[in-house]
């Protein structure tokens, strides 16, 4: 036995080291050859040479940036040195699904082992697997440990295991599922550990440590690239007619691609049925469709055949969809995570794409109502519940806190997720409004006077209208107009008086239980304003700047170049049309997502270098070997058929 230990150890050491004089150059050649390009992003490549390396790897890195090429590179290179596979854990079929069929129609074999599979798919699959037909095999977690895929899996040389999503595995993550734990179980049980390399967008450090440590990683490589995404413009907004709101936001949109997230299926139902009235191309995505049916709206979207989705957030996860150009909620998520994540899914081209919030006090409640409902942690023993239920109210709380804030949205979104950068962007609904410094304090008092005589009984509306000096049936019955602050801000509009409240609840003057009452209470820095004469100023929107910008200055946008240069002219803008259009015919052609083909960056750089050759067209930014031999005949044509005119 210790002979042929110390074979194993010596033929490691040789492929070791065959791997390392070789990866240099490979992994530059596998980049343009599969995927089109000439360079690394950044920290794309420091990810793959510490997974060449053999170390543990973490990668949190922001949707857009990509994280896939991190694994699927070095998965390749492992693959040719080593003939070892790399299996990609992955949450959800339709993540799989994409992933797979991207690196198929990039020459990539590959393939998934999910619950979409009928029994002779699965083990056909498996079959093949097992003759090293796959270099890259993504598994659903449920999986790992059964007695089919745990067969092959011991008889195989499993290079690497990359793990999707890793953010799924921590309670305190906004996705936890508890089917991740077996992950580690899983490694444990094979005859030689692989690699082992996990990936997120969006993880606070207490996320990214609990991935590290339930992983179980050796001494990982750990990089955080930067949550920002500079091309998207974030903004909220707080109207009476939300569904208005978005129909305008739609009229000025028409040619674009996007999503309207709402928060529960009613409200995906009565948003679709009424855009659906007023003429828009919409489809619709919830848990409560038949699996035929969300099958078909998503082919619907993700085809280009319907250019607008309004779903749940059960829509979106591992959709690569690169053209989505807005994201639009019809209601706020119940945390940061969420919304950025749900946000995320505009602009992966990297071209810019637009991220609106329409804000409403009801949203509080109804998310309040999932948290004190959720039935996604019935695993859990009673006492971490009720650690992960406080969790979550208290995200709630700073998801609220940035529909109120007036500071920069995008700094808001980023100090979140612990980075630091400076307090205006100059591209979110906050920088795009001009303020000015107001003295609010004689505000403050009355609210804090208000609260207080009243006991701390009451909700944000009942404290609003008492100051106010409204005469209801509701403050007559509580009878708050008795309240010695009743109507003493008669002249201020309850507007006003709201945001002076969301302030104050911002900055820790005031407190809003999350019970479903929502009472407001005061907190100990209550009396530094009541008592030792605080001061308190706030940023105010002029009256005359109040921002239209979402529906009007920002709503006719030329394409512009690569890397955001110099807006398309028309002629450039006529040719990229035709370029889409053939990308269409050939999609329908190859039963695939038109993306699949060549993402809208790609075709904009087409536009922009006109190439005439096979060389030239080998330059644009996404085309490889493998995709122009398949298609790059067929736009050469098309852009020499263009240019024949002008000859």
């Amino acid at each position: 036995m210790d002979i042929q230990q110390c074979q194993r150890e010596n033929e490691n050491t040789i492929i070791k080291q065959k791997r390392n004089k070789t990866q240099t150059v490979n992994k530059y050649e596998i980049l343009k050859k599969y995927f089109g390009y000439d360079t690394f992003r950044d920290a794309q490549e420091t990810l793959i040479d510490s997974i060449l390396e053999g170390k543990d790897t973490v990668g949190i890195m922001p949707t857009g940036a990509g994280k896939s090429l991190c694994y699927q590179i070095p998965a390749l290179l492992m693959n040719e040195n080593t003939g070892g596979i790399t299996l990609v854990i992955s949450p959800l079929i339709s993540l799989m699904k994409d992933q797979v069929g991207s690196l198929n129609q990039a020459g990539i074999h590959a393939a998934f082992l999910n619950s979409s599979l009928t029994a002779a798919q699965y083990y056909k699959a498996l079959e093949f697997a097992r003759q090293g037909r796959y270099p890259i095999i993504y598994v659903a977690p449920e999986r790992l440990v059964t007695e089919e895929f745990l067969d092959f899996a011991l008889h195989s040389r499993i290079a690497m295991v990359a793990v999707d999503e890793a953010h799924c595995v921590s309670q305190w993550g906004q996705d936890f599922r508890p089917s991740y734990l077996k992950i580690t179980e899983f490694i444990n049980r094979l005859p030689g550990r692989p690699v082992v390399s996990a990936f997120t967008a969006t993880a606070t450090k207490e996320v990214r440590d609990d991935i590290i440590d339930l992983l179980e990683l050796q001494m990982p490589t750990v990089l955080t690239t930067g949550f920002d995404r500079g091309n998207l413009y974030f903004g909220v907004m707080t109207v009476k007619d939300r569904y208005g709101a978005v129909r305008n936001y739609l009229e000025t949109h028409k040619e674009d691609s996007g999503i309207i997230y709402c928060l529960t299926r009613k409200h995906v139902e009565e948003v679709c049925e009424r855009l659906i009235k007023d003429g828009f191309s919409v489809t619709r995505y919830h848990a409560g469709l038949s699996d035929g049916e969300r099958k078909k709206n998503q082919d619907d979207f993700i085809y280009d055949r319907v250019p607008v989705m309004v779903a749940t957030s059960a829509f979106g996860m591992g959709i690569d969809k690169s053209n989505v150009r807005f994201v639009l909620h019809f209601g706020m998520p119940k945390n940061l995570e969420s919304y950025y994540q749900e946000a995320g899914r505009a602009g992966r081209d990297g071209e810019p794409a637009e991220c609106i919030l329409y804000y409403a006090g009801q949203d509080v409640i109804t998310n309040q109502v999932f948290i004190d409902h959720n039935q996604d942690n019935q695993e859990l023993d009673p006492v971490t519940r009720a650690m992960v239920q406080e969790r979550d109210r208290e995200r709630l709380k700073k998801m609220t806190f940035y529909c109120f804030t007036n500071e920069c949205l995008r700094d808001y979104i980023l100090r979140y997720f612990g980075e630091y950068k400076s307090n205006y962007c100059g591209n979110c609904s906050n920088c795009l409004t001009q303020f000015e410094q107001a003295d609010v304090t004689e505000i403050a008092k009355a609210l804090i006077g208000c609260i207080g005589s009243s006991r701390q009984r009451y909700g944000t509306t009942v404290i609003i209208d008492t100051v106010h000096g409204a005469n209801t049936a509701k403050i007559k019955s509580y009878r708050m107009n008795e309240n010695p602050c009743y109507a003493v801000l008669s002249k201020v509009p309850t507007y006003r008086i709201r945001q002076v409240l969301n302030h104050l609840q911002l900055e820790e003057y005031l407190f809003v239980t999350t019970d479903e009452y929502a009472i407001v209470k005061l907190t100990p820095k209550s009396k530094e304003i009541m008592e030792d004469g605080r001061q308190i100023v706030m940023k105010l929107a002029k009256e005359a700047d109040r921002p239209v910008k979402e529906a009007q200055s920002r709503s006719k946008k030329t394409k512009t170049g690569i890397s955001g240069g110099e807006p398309f002219t028309e002629r450039e803008e006529s040719l990229f049309e035709k370029l889409r259009a053939l990308r269409t015919e050939i999609a329908r052609e190859e039963k695939v997502p038109p993306y699949i083909v060549f993402s809208d960056k790609t075709l904009t750089h087409m536009c922009m270098i006109r190439p005439e050759t096979r060389e030239e067209m080998l330059k644009v930014s996404g085309v490889g070997e493998f995709k122009f031999e398949k298609y790059g005949e067929r736009f050469l044509r098309c852009i020499e058929a263009f240019e024949k005119p002008l000859s």
